[in-house]
């Protein structure tokens, strides 16, 4: 069996194709999770396996019996590759026995905490390590260390999935399809997209998947919404998420399999307007603009995906600010506070796109302290992504040079009406469809592991 994962930036989501029908993974109550982790304990680093003289000797028992089905099969296997593979053996059995072992504050994965539970038990606790969207780092120039723990922490994450997975569907599941963006989120160009790639790759088999494959999400929103046309027809597929917008030309419908004739993707999305929501709406209550703080320090504050920020936005002192906002931003250095505050901005932005107002309570930081925020704040705020993602759909009108029969929407950001109304604008005579926002590229991608080699 092979698995479809959607690691998102915002959630994550898995599924399998079984007999004939889309089987989602549950993730307690819900078919997906926040992508984000808390660690009560110190963080260990991902590479503490180590050989002890018992898993020498099983590495070298499985190389010999490599080197023995190689022979046999007549191919030929260098020592090093057969050590590599027996590595990667004995490194996962080591990592299930260590789940397997009895709850201790040294069993890092038994104790983490995922999605919305993990905010809660962050604030809870008020210490560990809290990493939200870690998908967002992937693409950046990374230290080697700070590349190990990324690592480490999407090893977690995707153990997770898998072995949620493995219980709810009754077998032991060795094998993915995830999804990737056209473009990852990147500050070293093209060579981000590669990287991004190998850190996943390279933490999905320390997860204990035997066999990865990776699809582009908007093809694989594609293949789900064939499978739900009756009719072929041509379709320009939009999947908007938390941090990258993806679009696919596709042929879908019919008995005849979808083809995808190109993709185009920017490494921006709902994570975007967060940022600029804060900034705009939030950060100056906390003296943005008014005071001699540097701009550079409230972007730390907001960007709580980026843990290096975070770290530099805790050290700064804030002792010489006037009142209110000196003490506002000590308050806001507190552990937790910036994740607190990146919640209610995110609530703020998901209600603006039905409502006209919203406040928010920020007693956390001051008693009696909140922020009322109105539609047109969320114009403002998603302005400046709205101006690529009209960039990007007119680029694919020029590029395909006629309109599509359909725009099909999905990701968790199509919900939004100003997301709809751009896809609408720029294909005015083709049918708008809205795919399910959250689940449209997770059942694409179950359905394109069943028909993948």
């Amino acid at each position: 069996m092979k698995l479809g994962i959607d690691f998102g930036t915002s959630n994550s989501a898995a599924a399998a194709h079984i007999d004939g029908k889309v089987v989602p993974v549950h993730f307690g109550d819900a078919l997906q999770f926040r992508t984000t982790v808390y660690f009560p304990e110190v963080m260990r680093d991902p590479n503490d396996f180590e050989l002890t003289p018992a898993l020498e000797q099983q590495l070298e028992a499985l190389v010999e019996s490599g080197r023995r089905d190689a022979r046999s099969a007549g191919t030929d296997r260098s020592p090093a590759q057969l050590r590599a593979d027996a590595l990667r053996v004995v490194r996962r059995q080591w990592m299930e026995e260590r789940i397997r072992e009895p709850q201790s504050s040294t069993t890092l994965l038994q104790n983490a905490v995922y999605g919305d539970d993990a905010l809660e038990a962050y604030f809870e606790e008020n210490e560990g390590n809290l990493v939200q969207s870690p998908k967002s780092m992937l693409g950046y120039n990374l230290h080697p260390r700070a590349r190990q723990t990324i690592t480490g922490i999407a090893t977690h994450i995707l153990e997770h999935i898998r072995l949620t997975a493995s219980r709810q569907l009754g077998q032991n599941v060795r094998s993915a399809l995830l999804g990737r963006p056209v473009q990852f989120r990147s500050s070293i160009g093209e060579a981000g997209n590669d990287q991004a790639l190998e850190i996943l790759r390279s933490a999905a088999l320390a997860a204990g998947f035997d066999e990865v494959d990776f699809l582009e999400e908007p093809a694989a929103a594609a293949m789900h919404y064939h499978a739900v046309s009756d009719q072929r027809h041509e379709a320009v597929i939009v999947d908007v998420g938390g941090g990258t917008t993806d679009i696919a030309h596709a042929s879908v419908g019919g008995d005849t399999p979808p083809r995808i004739h190109r993709a185009w993707g920017i490494a921006r999305g709902g994570t975007d307007i967060d940022l600029a929501l804060s900034l705009a709406a939030y950060m100056p209550l906390f003296g943005r603009g008014i005071t001699r703080v540097p701009t550079h320090h409230y972007v730390e504050a907001a960007m709580v995906q980026d843990t290096p920020r975070q770290r530099e936005f805790r050290q700064h002192n804030y002792d010489a600010v006037d009142a209110p906002y000196g003490p506002r931003l000590q308050a806001l250095q507190d552990t937790g506070n910036t994740a607190r505050l990146y919640r209610a901005v995110e609530q703020c932005k998901i209600a603006l796109s039905s409502t006209d107002s919203h406040a928010s309570t920020l007693s956390f930081i001051e008693a009696g302290l909140s922020v009322e925020t109105d539609a047109p704040h969320l114009g403002n705020a998603a302005g400046g992504y709205l101006g690529e993602l009209e960039a990007l759909l007119a680029q694919v009108r020029q590029d395909i040079g006629h309109e599509p029969a359909a725009v099909f929407l999905t990701g968790g950001m199509s919900r939004a009406g100003y997301i709809q109304r751009a896809a609408a604008a720029a294909f005015p005579n083709a049918t708008l469809v809205h795919g399910d926002p959250s689940f449209g590229v997770v059942q694409g991608l179950a359905l394109a592991a069943t028909s993948a080699p």
